[in-house]
């Protein structure tokens, strides 16, 4: 079942493509956002709501949009 779940998210590099089409990158975005120019890889590997934020704000999508499985729909919750 994580596995199906997992599928639904993207991919790093689908992340890191998006953000290069719109000239910028995660070490970029990250310094721009007073953090050091590494810390925001750590939203591609695990849940950080700050930086997954930051990174779809970047891109022009809804988080939850990019990460499916770390939002929950209220009716999947139940």
């Amino acid at each position: 079942m994580e596995t199906e779940i997992r599928a639904s998210d993207w991919h790093r590099s689908d992340v890191i493509s998006a953000l290069k089409k719109r000239g910028t990158n995660l070490a970029k975005l990250s310094r721009e956002n007073g953090l050091g120019s590494q810390t925001l890889y750590n939203a591609l590997m695990r849940p950080w709501p700050k930086g997954e934020g930051i990174i779809a704000t970047a891109i022009g999508v809804k988080k939850e949009e990019i990460w499916p499985s770390r939002y929950p729909t209220l009716a999947e919750a139940v």
